[in-house]
Formats: C-alpha cells, structure tokens, sequence
C-alpha cells in the first residue's frame, strides 16, 4: 500500500518550512525570514509511531500578489492539496488571523480533506491565549506549536495521524506481480508499455510530459498475471516549470511503493544523464526491485563494442543498483521485447525469496571462518545467530555481540557471500545488525 500523504500549507512567513524540517529531522528545506523563499513542493519522507508517510513542503500561498512567480507557487500548493490524505494549515500565533489565512482556510474547506490547524510560534506559556481566535477559521481545534523549539510537534504528528486512511486489502491478488515503469521524460516508459501488451492501451507521443498520471494495465502473459503501473516522467526540480511535471513525481513514487519491481527506463540514443541516476535512486530506496531498460536501442548507432561499453557506463554510474539486470530493447521495433516479462517474473521471485534460517546460519558461518570480522581496538565482531524477518525485498537480521563492530564494508562482504549462495538478481538486500540483548 501506498503511503498517506500530507502537505503543509499556508500563507507566506508562517513557519512551513521550520516545521517541514522539525518532522523530517534534517534541514532539507530553506528556512529564511522572506516571503516566498520555498518556492517549490520539497518532498520527503517522515515516520511517526511507526507509521510512515510522504511530507510535503509548500510555497507561501497569497491570493492578493498577483506576480507571476507568486501565482505559480500558489498552483503548487493548490496540487500539493490536491494529492494530498491530510493537510497541515499553519498560521502564525504572534500575528493572529489575518485575511491570507482565511483566504487559505476558504481554499481548503473546498478540498474537502481532513485538516489540521497549527498555531506556530507559540514559544512559552504566556502565548497560549493567542491560540483561541484561530477557532473562528473553522478548521477545527487550534494546535499550539513551535517549529523552531519543537513544543507540541508530538501531539500534532498524534492528531496527523488519526486522519490517515484506513489499511484497506490491496486490490490485486498476492499472485499478480505488480511493475511500474519510471524515468523522466520522453524516455519511452508509454511505448514501452504498449509493446509489452501489444496494443495502444496508453497515449503515447513525442512530447516529453504526455502522460500525467499513473495508470494501471492489468493483463496475463504465459499464464502469469501482471499489473503495468505507467508513470509520468520525473524531471529535475528546479528545470522545469510546467506544475503537473513536477506533481507527477509524487505519484510516481507512490506507484513505486505499490510494485514489485520497477523498470528503470533510459534512453539508450541519449545515453546516461544525472537525472537517470536520480530517478534511479527512488527506485532503489523504495526496496523494490529492479531491472534498467534501455530503451531506443534500434537508434543507436552500434559496432561490436557499443553494448558492452554501455554495460560499463551503467555499472559505473549506478554502482548501487550493482544487483539489476540491465536488457536493451526498443518499444519502437519491438526488439529484445520479449525477454522484459520473463526477467520481471524472476526479479519477482528472487524479490520474495525466503532462506531457511538452519541454511543461512550454516553461510554466515562459513563466511565468517574464511575471512573473520576485522577487529577494533582488540575487540573482534561475533555474529551469534542470523535470521530473514522480512521479503520484498529480503532482509536479514545478524545477532552480533556489539552493533558498533559491524562495518559497513564487512556487512557488504557477507551480503555478496549471500548473493553468490543463492539467486538474488535484481533485488536489494537488507543486513540489520542487532545487539544479542535486543
């Protein structure tokens, strides 16, 4: 299931930003005293009681500025609302209600989404008082708050998320293998699409952006049923200035969450820019697994050489998907089509792979007899027990006598002794280290 969203909102100088940065936990968002300084929908990833969920961060909206550069970050918080499950209205207590917090609470009452008020820079007790007058917005119970000195972020993340949707039963049987495709524009993920299915079931054009949403194709192939999740292409923040491009990048993370495994798609006529290796990376961090598409291979101009070196670019530039299977084909001609579904249904398979614990001990042991954990400052790693506690992908917790003896290139060594055992293409691999009391 796809995680729960929520977009802070409000007018200009309210704090967002601040509060953006107390819940995720780092500054990822410009925080500085100026209107109109978040001048784009920051994402990220948040937890709170152990449920996560997507957070976004939204420019200042004003209705009264009718500059360009204003009206645009206005339509970015208006999508930002739009896509969200639960909306954070933040006001500034030190000002009160002013005629943009009404304008916005006006904006929000139409959404018709669940909203929570936060009542910023309330610092010290003596503030509380200035909260009650925010009742008259009709939102609800003020929540008192200061992003800057984190009084009250625990009992506003509680009320969050009490307004998260209910878990509902995905609605595709455990047996479907579930694949999205993504990369950023004009790469061929829609062609691509209707060569796998062998008809125009998705629009497809030469115009970098045509597809604005993600759309799901479920089909059967070989007796095996699938799910095609297409998304829109995700294109570097900041160079592109059309707003559902960039609200498409948030649906095409949550099209990632709902896969098995995702298709990487690239450009083989462009070759490997920075953004492949963004977009990548998304794929990567969801856990899901992988396979790198190159697409357009019919136009690219090949000698006996051409391939192998492409291989070689891949595996440098994206050292971490070192696991994914990389196939060149071209939606256009439909070559090497046919080989993409049956390494999806592997990929699928090694994704949920299980080893049984008595098998994995007996590995880790002999890894550990042939080349032993490095020692530091005369003490040495001792890895009592190892066991798989989840699939999708396969993650495996080592009962160790201390976590802080665990480095990060020996828990690599025995993630390759892992892989070298058993049949994990295009799947990530997850070691957790655990103290034996834990």
């Amino acid at each position: 299931m796809a995680n729960p969203v929520v977009a802070i909102v409000g007018r200009p100088n309210v704090g967002k930003s601040t509060l953006f940065n107390r819940i995720v936990g780092e500054r990822l968002a410009i925080v500085e005293d100026i209107p109109g300084v978040t001048r784009d929908r920051l994402y990220s990833q948040a937890e709170w009681l152990g449920k996560p969920f997507h957070l976004i961060d939204t420019g200042g909206i004003d209705f009264d500025d009718h500059d360009e550069l204003l009206e645009s970050i206005r339509h970015q918080a208006e999508l930002a609302v739009d896509e969200a499950d639960v909306i954070v209205l933040v006001v500034d207590g030190t000002v009160g209600i002013t005629d943009q917090d009404q304008d916005v609470a006006r904006m929000l009452f139409r959404s018709k989404k669940p909203v929570v008020l936060a009542v910023n820079k309330i610092d010290n007790p003596q503030r509380l008082n200035d909260v009650y007058e925010f009742y008259s917005l009709g939102m609800g119970e003020p929540m008192p708050i200061s992003g800057a000195h984190a009084t009250g972020i625990g009992d506003l993340l509680d009320e969050i998320i009490k307004h998260f949707p209910e878990y509902k039963d995905d609605e595709y049987d455990e047996d479907v293998i579930r694949v999205s495709l993504i990369g950023r524009p004009n790469v061929g993920k829609s062609s691509l699409v209707n060569a796998l299915l062998g008809e125009e079931r998705v629009i497809v054009s030469d115009i970098a952006g045509t597809t604005r949403d993600a759309i799901d194709t479920p089909f059967t192939f070989e007796g095996q049923e699938y799910v095609l999740i297409d998304t829109a292409g995700m294109r570097k923040r900041g160079r592109v200035y059309e707003s559902t491009e960039k609200y498409s990048v948030m649906r095409a993370l949550r099209a990632m969450e709902r896969s098995d495994v995702v298709l990487v798609v690239i450009n083989g006529e462009e070759g490997i820019i920075e953004q492949d290796k963004k977009v990548a990376g998304y794929a990567h961090e969801a856990g899901r697994g992988v396979i790198i598409v190159v697409n357009k291979w019919d136009a690219v101009e090949k000698d006996e050489r051409t391939m192998n070196k492409f291989i070689a670019d891949i595996r440098e530039e994206f050292k971490y998907l070192a696991y994914a299977p990389i196939l060149f084909v071209s939606a256009k001609t439909k070559q090497r089509i046919q080989t993409v579904l049956p390494k999806v249904t592997q990929v699928a398979e090694q994704h949920a792979m299980r080893i049984a614990t008595p098998v994995l001990n007996d590995l880790i042991h002999e890894a550990t007899t042939v080349t032993p954990p490095p020692s530091d400052k005369g003490r040495r790693l001792r890895i009592n027990y190892a066991t798989q506690v989840a699939v999708k992908p396969p993650t495996f917790v080592l009962f160790v006598n201390d976590t802080e003896l665990m480095h990060f290139s020996y828990q690599r060594y025995l993630e390759n002794k892992i892989r070298e055992a058993f049949p994990l293409e295009g799947t990530p691999v997850r070691i957790l280290a655990r103290n034996k009391s834990e």
